[in-house]
């Protein structure tokens, strides 16, 4: 029989609830369960407690690194303070769940990377549209070809600007790395995932009064298919949160917009509209303060990370290495919107 998997928490806000309730979810199929849990503000701490009432508790996961020794960590705190704490986990000889973007700076990159090395432990990253069963129908038709050759892709995440977040820390750049690293990352590291490395790309960018990229547009070299990407957050933060993408192939055009339901759809050449039946795990929870409702994708991920540390399988579906690769692409990008930006 499985020894019980003991796993901790760092971070109780709206995507650390994500992972929280996801977790919870898998306890009931899986041996693992919530042994500790850290957030430096009582209200959410206690809300994250709530739902594993035997967890010890920490102000900080600092301190709950000092004095647990789970299996594994998950480390839903703002971006800026990703590395760190996932830095001192490895360490510890923790496996490591870490939302995206795992860093912020190419020297993290670097760190993270090495620390890895040294430890052995297994990392993911929580780069969740591989995960999502849209995007998962999206590759598999562009690997196998059944639509034939990809002609077009454009994908889109527009949002109003986010107000929520601790002491503000998305509209600080240096702490969130702006629109492209917190939200065009998503997409991006799909695209690399789905297609490769870009053989080049351009982009054009607006920003904030305060001068922090707010809007991107990325359009990217693929051999012979034009793909862009682009991602906002609107100065009003009323615009309601929307992800989707078109593809176009040969034989179809593949076109999903999370807005609606169903959400994606198959318009097919000879003008007949499939709605592709993809079986997805549905969990609906709007109990995380975010736009998030439905935890589906996030427990597929984290379920799929509990798998590789229990078979001890090396992490193949979003690993460290990728998540570098996807922040040193966003940081090209954000650089190439500065000067954009700048030249205008």
């Amino acid at each position: 029989m499985n020894q019980k998997l003991k796993a901790a928490l760092i971070g109780c806000g709206g995507m650390g609830m994500t992972h929280n309730l996801s977790l919870k979810a898998l306890s009931e199929e899986m041996d693992v369960e919530v042994v500790a849990i850290a957030d430096c503000r009582r209200e959410f701490l206690e809300k994250g407690a709530a739902v594993w009432p035997d967890a010890r508790t920490y102000e900080t996961g600092m301190e709950l690194l000092e004095k647990e020794t789970p299996d594994f960590v998950h480390i839903c705190l703002p971006s800026y303070l990703h590395a760190e704490h996932a830095i001192v986990a490895m360490r510890r000889g923790c496996h490591v769940f870490v939302e995206k973007p795992v860093c912020l700076s190419a020297q993290d990159c670097d760190r993270l990377l090495a620390a890895e090395r040294e430890t052995g432990v297994k990392v993911m990253v929580g780069q969740v549209l591989r995960s999502f069963p849209e995007y998962q129908y999206l590759k598999k038709v562009y690997e196998e070809g059944s639509l034939g050759e990809l002609k077009s892709l454009v994908m889109r995440r527009l949002s109003g600007r986010v107000k929520w977040g601790f002491e503000n820390w998305f509209q600080d750049e240096k702490k969130s790395g702006g629109v492209v690293l917190d939200l065009h990352i998503h997409d991006l590291d799909f695209l690399r995932y789905m297609m490769g490395e870009p053989d080049s790309f351009e982009v054009k960018a607006s920003a904030y009064d305060t001068g922090m990229i707010n809007h991107i547009a990325a359009s990217y070299e693929y051999g012979k298919a034009f793909v862009t990407a682009e991602a906002l957050w609107d100065e009003s933060p009323a615009l309601v949160f929307e992800p989707s993408f078109r593809a176009g192939f040969r034989e179809g055009t593949l076109s999903f917009n999370g807005t609606k339901t169903p959400g994606l759809a198959l318009f097919k050449k000879n003008g007949e509209i499939e709605y592709p039946d993809l079986q997805a795990e549905q969990m609906h929870n709007t109990s995380m303060g975010i736009n998030i409702s439905d935890l589906g994708p996030y427990y597929l991920e984290i379920r799929y990370f509990i798998e590789c540390i229990r078979q001890n399988r090396e992490v193949e579906l979003a690993p460290l290495a990728e998540g570098v690769k996807s922040v040193l692409l966003g940081l090209e990008e954000l650089a190439a919107a500065r000067r954009y930006v700048a030249g205008k």
